[in-house]
Order: C-alpha cells, then sequence, then structure tokens
C-alpha cells in the first residue's frame, strides 16, 4: 500500500488530488455535534495542501437516497475544515457537475477544495458495477491522484471508495495507515490479556466481531441494549428492553463456546431501569431505578448498567495488556444513564492497556463526555470498518489501496 510520503517523493506540486475522506458528521440543523472525523484528516489534507497540490476532497454524509436533499449537504463541514485548516475551503454544490468542474479548475497550487454529499449521486452506492463504474469515471475526470483516508467508509464498495482507486494512481492517506497499524495490535501483536468491551443496540450487529473474538480475547464484556438479548438468552427477565429474539440461539452458541474455550464472558450483573424512555433534547430529569439484571420489571426498560456492574468491568479492564471498546453502555446522552459509559471510559484511561475506542458511538461519548482523546491509544474513526477488519474480512476500500 503506497503512502503520501512515496507520493510526495514523486513530486505532486500543481497536481490534482482527490482526497477520499470521511466527514460524516453529526449536525443539528447547519451546527456540527462532533467535529472529530474532519479534525483527523485535516493532516492528510494540510500535507497536501503544504506540497503544491490542488487538493479535492469528497465525502458522503448521512443517507440520502442517490438525489440532493438540503438536510445532508456537507456545506458546514467545508466551513469548519477550513476553520481547522486555517485557511478558505471552496465548495462546489454538486459532486461532478458544473460546480465541481469550475470549483476545481479555479483551484491554485495549495488550495483545498469540498464537493457535495457524494451520495447525492446514485452512482455512489448503486450495486451496479457498471452505474457505480461510470460515476467513478467523472469523478476520475476531476483529478490526477487518488488518495484514500476516509476509513469510516472503506468497508463499503462504493465507487468513490471501491471503483475510483482503480483509475488513477493512488495511495493511502495518514490516517488510514493510521488505522490499519492500530487494528494489528488487535489482530497479530495483541499484549494480553485481551479485553473487548461491546456495547451499543444491536446484538445482531456485533455478532460477527464477537464469533471472531472468542478465539482471540481473553476477556469479553457486554453492555448496552445488546445485553439484553444475552441476559434473556440466560433465562431472565428483560421487561420492554431492547431484544432480538431471533438472536437468542446464537448468544447461547457463543455463551456455550466462551466456556468451552476458556473467555471470560461478562454481562450485566445490575441495571437502570425506567418506563419511559429519558428526554434527550431537554435531559429532563428521568428518575431511573436500581435492579438487578436478573429482576427487569416486565413493564420497565434497561437503560444503562448499574454501579457493581461499574465496578465490575472497571476491575476485568485494570490488568488488561490490550482493550479494543465499541459501543456505549447505555443511553449516555443522558445524564442519569452517562454513568456507565463514563465508567468504562475511566476504566480504559484507569488501565495499562493499550486502548481502542472504536469509533461511532463510543467516540462520540467519550467526547461528550469531557475525555480527553489524547489520553486513549487511540480512537478510531470508524466504528463499522473497525468491526468487519476484526470479523476477518476483506475491506474493499483497503483492498483498492494495495499495489
Amino acid at each position: 500500500m503506497k503512502t503520501i510520503d512515496e507520493l510526495l517523493q514523486d513530486g505532486i506540486e500543481g497536481k490534482r488530488v482527490f482526497v477520499r475522506a470521511d466527514l460524516n458528521v453529526p449536525l443539528e440543523g447547519t451546527t456540527i455535534t462532533d467535529d472529530g472525523r474532519i479534525r483527523a484528516v485535516a493532516p492528510t489534507i494540510a500535507k497536501l495542501a503544504a506540497a503544491g497540490a490542488k487538493v479535492i476532497v469528497a465525502s458522503h454524509l448521512g443517507r440520502p437516497k442517490g438525489a440532493p436533499d438540503p438536510q445532508y449537504s456537507l456545506a458546514p463541514a467545508a466551513t469548519r475544515l477550513g476553520e481547522i485548516l486555517g485557511k478558505s475551503v471552496s465548495f462546489a454544490t454538486d459532486t461532478v457537475g458544473d460546480s465541481a468542474k469550475a470549483t476545481v479548475a479555479a483551484l491554485a497550487n495549495g488550495e483545498v477544495t469540498l464537493l457535495e454529499n457524494l451520495r447525492f449521486n446514485a452512482g455512489e452506492t448503486s450495486k451496479d458495477d457498471a452505474e457505480r463504474g461510470a460515476f467513478a469515471d467523472e469523478l476520475a475526470a476531476l483529478a490526477d491522484l487518488y488518495v484514500g483516508d476516509g476509513f469510516g467508509a472503506v468497508h463499503r464498495k462504493h465507487a468513490s471508495v471501491f471503483d475510483l482507486p482503480a483509475r488513477l494512481p493512488h495511495a493511502a492517506g495518514d490516517l488510514i495507515a493510521t488505522e490499519v497499524g492500530v487494528l494489528k495490535k488487535l489482530t497479530d501483536e495483541v499484549r494480553r490479556p485481551y479485553v473487548v468491551v461491546l456495547g451499543g443496540a444491536k446484538v445482531s450487529d456485533k455478532l460477527g466481531v464477537i464469533d471472531n473474538l472468542l478465539e482471540k480475547a481473553d476477556r469479553i464484556l457486554i453492555g448496552g441494549g445488546m445485553s439484553y438479548t444475552f441476559l434473556k438468552a440466560k433465562g431472565h427477565e428483560v421487561g420492554i428492553s431492547l431484544l432480538q429474539e431471533d438472536q437468542i440461539p446464537v448468544c447461547l452458541e457463543y455463551l456455550a463456546r466462551a466456556e468451552k474455550r476458556g473467555v471470560e464472558f461478562v454481562l450485566p450483573v445490575d441495571v437502570l431501569v425506567s418506563a419511559d424512555f429519558p428526554d434527550l433534547k431537554t435531559k429532563a430529569p428521568a428518575n431511573p431505578e436500581l435492579v438487578a439484571a436478573e429482576a427487569i420489571p416486565a413493564d420497565k426498560e434497561g437503560l444503562d448498567i448499574g454501579p457493581k456492574t461499574r465496578e465490575l468491568y472497571a476491575a476485568k479492564l485494570a490488568d488488561a495488556g490490550t482493550v479494543f471498546w465499541n459501543g456505549p453502555m447505555g443511553v449516555f446522552e443522558h445524564p442519569d444513564y452517562a454513568n456507565g459509559t463514563k465508567a468504562v471510559a475511566q476504566g480504559l484511561l484507569d488501565s495499562p492497556a493499550f486502548t481502542v475506542v472504536g469509533g461511532g458511538d463510543s467516540a462520540a461519548a467519550v467526547r461528550t463526555l469531557g475525555f480527553d482523546e489524547n489520553a486513549f491509544g487511540h480512537i478510531s474513526t470508524g466504528g463499522g470498518a473497525s468491526l468487519e477488519y476484526l470479523e476477518g474480512k476483506t475491506l474493499p476500500g483497503l483492498a483498492a489501496l494495495e499495489d
């Protein structure tokens, strides 16, 4: 996989460099609520601009249906990227149309532009190779070189991720190089004990990674909405908590495999419950009730792990050599249900382990709850991509960057 530094050795002054970034940031209206992904790719963009390249940045945002949709415009990201870079970033109001062509043509050496949301064109996400390829051809006409640095999208077989690198000389950006290096420490160069903490809403989203990590991890700690399917599999009442009944047989299989292989599989011992989901806008007091994990009332929903579970999980992290964490322990956006996620984040900081926060909601939680990002070993920009890498899958966007 060629690196940016190798590109620089070849000389890129005056070259049009297409950077596939991941600027899929959360928005409230036009306000970016977490700019972590923009800050993560900014050094790559700055390096290319400093070398005299004409930098064309492109990304997706959200899931528009192959046509322009104002609520998913990348215009706010262009403004924020310019603030981070300390220079003006022009913005094209389309992806391959007149605005994109004119904006790119106007770039001087060292200048940066951002194209509108790639997913406003149906060809970006099409499952039809010809349609996807036709869009990639139009994108390729804008540039001389390609740099893949959108790690959060490398598990997608999309035009700008998979097809475009085949049409241009290409290299991996610094962010992708860092992400891959970190993930190798979770697969090939693991310091033990290896502890995996998994949370989030759906157990089905994590089945592949659990399946693979049962062969590699020493301990797996489960929290969040997905824990209730495991608790139900063990015969416990879970009330109106998030539950995937169809996944119970798989959960039972994984619990049995963990016991057979000597992998500690740790579930919550107490939870905070309520009959009502909390108001995340007003943050009004939710008055949660604390119950044992095996005694959730039939009319209540589990919304966070309790204090005994927090202590238990902190103890399981205390002697770790490597920790991978993906998924919050509860509804961290509300203060009454944030303590479980806070406890896991603090447990990572207190552990001597090499710690990796696996993107998505976990990364957002770290920032939202006021933790210093730099105190963790690594905060990934790609939750889904990290999980699929750990499942052992081939990621299309990484395969496309191989020479």
